[in-house]
């Protein structure tokens, strides 16, 4: 009522470019008050088209069309440079698709305000970041909007099967890891990554072949949130709810492992031979 009044005492039209600014304010900040409550992580992909600004001759996404529901796993998977880590990118919004739409619990992407839309987000890389403190500080590292409680770095320590091994440890949570995380093994950086995307209880985890996030033990960090992930290794997503096959820009095949093994496609081929997908 209020954007009815207001546009009427200003003459509205669909030209009028501060309004139009005005109302897509308003918009965007009742969807923020919406989601604050009620964020459920359910993402679709209708469509999706899009090309690099520095790279305006290469189309990289050529019709995406792939959902996923909140607290399932969709794995993406298919040769370097198909559109994978793209289709992240644009989840997270650090671009817009040129044609089609990204949705976010039923509301098109561009209309989601950014830094809500990404504290809702834990991300754990295949060679994650770790910083020169202690194991402690990395984690609180994952939520820097308020103050975390060792309470709560010990929880999120044990959902990603990390607290026994600190324990071990002659200081503890207070034992410093070294530059780029030197003192540690891989695995070890991954779970402590995985704690620190989860100490703000994201509703969606990201994870780019992040191996120690997707076995059986840190299946608590995964319980109750939408996991995005993008696969090198075969072996680490065969239990995702859905494997969506990539093949220049599009998706040529989705389904459950067992799905489609069963129907002997490109997904067959590349578990089966390790071909690349063409």
């Amino acid at each position: 009522n209020f954007l009815f009044w207001f546009g009427e005492f200003f003459n509205y039209d669909d030209n009028n470019d501060y309004f139009y600014a005005l109302k897509c304010h308003f918009v965007t900040m009742s969807l923020i008050i919406h989601f604050k409550e009620n964020f459920r992580g359910n993402k679709e992909f209708l469509n999706c088209k899009f090309t690099y600004p520095t790279r305006p001759d290469t189309q990289v996404l050529k019709g995406l069309v792939v959902s996923v529901k909140p607290g399932q796993t969709l794995a993406f998977v298919g040769s370097s440079g198909y559109g994978k880590s793209t289709s992240v990118q644009l989840l997270e919004r650090f671009y817009d698709p040129d044609e089609g739409q990204v949705l976010i619990d039923g509301h098109q992407s561009h209309s989601v305000n950014v830094p809500f839309l990404r504290s809702q987000i834990g991300i754990v890389s295949q060679e994650p970041v770790l910083f020169d403190c202690s194991i402690a500080g990395n984690i609180q590292y994952g939520d820097n909007t308020r103050s975390i409680s060792m309470e709560e770095i010990v929880e999120a320590a044990k959902k990603a099967f990390l607290h026994d091994f600190v324990m071990t440890l002659p200081d503890k949570y207070a034992t410093q890891v070294g530059a780029q995380g030197s003192q540690l093994s891989r695995g070890q950086k991954q779970r402590i990554a995985i704690a620190r995307a989860i100490v703000r209880n994201p509703k969606i985890l990201l994870l780019d072949e992040a191996t120690s996030a997707l076995d059986t033990e840190s299946e608590k960090a995964r319980k109750g949130r939408t996991c995005i992930v993008i696969a090198h290794r075969l072996s680490t997503i065969q239990t995702a709810d859905i494997i969506a096959v990539m093949s220049h820009g599009v998706v040529i095949e989705q389904g459950t492992h067992q799905t489609l093994m069963a129907k002997k496609g490109a997904y067959y081929k590349l578990v089966t031979t390790g071909a690349p997908i063409s």
